[in-house]
């Protein structure tokens, strides 16, 4: 009798590959298919100034940014001759005043001035599973890095100091952090984006990595590869939600790690 007709193990292998790589090339195209923002015609009007066809919400967005960092920096919210570690109601001024520079202040610009929907500038839940998903696995990735850090010298001095309670600093990160996200990779990145396209992306790390500016050397150079990484989060889901958590869980963690904090 001939024998039965079938795949020899070699072709089941090279098939099994073939198949294996296709399930990996779609799930990559599914985990970076992000949405197009298209502009709608408030976003598309120019103001004309000079000789100049200037688009109007783009560029409110990147005087906004700007005078609202220089206030921060400035420190015009804080007192002239006061103590900015004082604490109101567990939250040091400097959370407080960026709480009201980086969120209320660039909401108000697109409630009152934009007439526009929060929700196109990233505050929303966005694709909340990919969100969740890709958050998980960058932090996945992020956790052993932040405990190498937190063993340099110029780390533990910059983030270690007398230490606080952990719901103290945990606050504190979320009442500070959660509002630069939305000035610059919500408010900003998404003004920019429908003028300009995934260009950007690149452009809002400029005003992002100078905010660190006296920050640990390693730090300062990481922000390029961070924050690209939390914009470019933000744009995949249309939510600043993810990169909020992630820009909270990385400080808590280095604050912890460094001593900074206690549970």
């Amino acid at each position: 009798m001939a024998p039965s007709a079938g795949r020899s193990p070699s072709s089941a292998s090279a098939s099994d590959r073939s198949n294996e790589i296709d399930a990996l090339r779609r799930l990559y195209e599914r985990a970076t298919s992000g949405p197009t923002y298209e502009p709608d015609e408030a976003d598309l009007a120019d103001v004309h100034l000079a000789g100049l066809a200037l688009p109007l919400r783009a560029s409110i967005a990147v005087f906004a940014v700007t005078a609202l960092i220089l206030v921060d920096q400035l420190r015009w919210l804080l007192p002239p001759s006061g103590d900015a570690t004082t604490d109101v109601l567990g939250l040091r001024l400097i959370p407080l005043a960026r709480f009201a520079l980086f969120l209320v202040a660039p909401l108000g610009l697109v409630l009152f001035v934009f007439r526009d929907r929060p929700a196109r500038y990233g505050l929303r839940l966005g694709d909340w599973r990919w969100g969740a998903a890709l958050l998980l696995a960058g932090l996945a990735v992020m956790t052993p890095i932040i405990l190498w850090l937190a063993g340099l010298a110029s780390f533990r001095a910059f983030y270690g100091g007398a230490s606080v309670p952990f719901g103290a600093a945990l606050l504190n990160n979320l009442v500070e952090l959660v509002p630069a996200e939305f000035l610059f990779r919500g408010f900003l990145m998404f003004a920019l984006w429908r003028r300009i396209g995934p260009l950007a992306l690149v452009v809002v790390q400029v005003p992002f990595v100078l905010t660190h500016l006296g920050k640990p050397d390693v730090e300062l150079w990481s922000t390029f590869i961070g924050g690209s990484i939390f914009a470019w989060l933000d744009w995949r889901t249309g939510s600043i939600v993810w990169s909020a958590l992630g820009h909270v869980y990385v400080l808590t963690l280095m604050t912890l790690a460094v001593g900074g904090a206690t549970l």
